[in-house]
């Protein structure tokens, strides 16, 4: 339940990022916020062993790390090696800490092999919100 739960919520913030077209409310979010979006495609045969190790990853980087605001995983509907990812962060010194922290390096040495192809998306908050 928890997996569907934050596939619902995932979703909801994908949709509200990407087809506001209001930017009223870009004054609220503090400018330091860093939010990135990345498309991930994954090798069938290792998507377990993928999503324990991302599960692992973004458990301890939510835990440990004050400056990751949220981070969530979905994947494509009908396709499950397409994983989506959202990650805000407090600002760019919290994201370079992040890329330099021990769990992250261990979940991107883990998954090298796993990971068929990696896109990041670069991004400017226009609405942040959530219960």
């Amino acid at each position: 339940m928890k997996a569907k739960t934050l596939a619902v919520l995932a979703g909801a913030v994908f949709a509200g990022i990407l087809i506001s077209g209001s930017r009223s409310q870009a004054a609220e979010i503090p400018p330091e916020r860093l939010v990135r979006l990345a498309e991930l495609e994954i090798d069938p045969a290792q998507l377990a062993a993928y999503r324990a190790a991302l599960r692992e990853e973004i458990e301890t980087s939510v835990r440990v790390e004050p400056g990751v605001l949220a981070l969530y995983a979905v994947t494509v509907k009908d396709h499950p090696n397409q994983i989506r990812l959202f990650e805000m962060y407090a600002s760019p010194a919290a994201y370079q800490a992040h890329l330099q922290s021990a769990h992250f390096k261990k979940y991107k040495s883990a998954t090298a092999e796993m990971v068929k192809s990696l896109r990041l998306i670069e991004t400017e908050p226009l609405l942040l919100e959530s219960k």
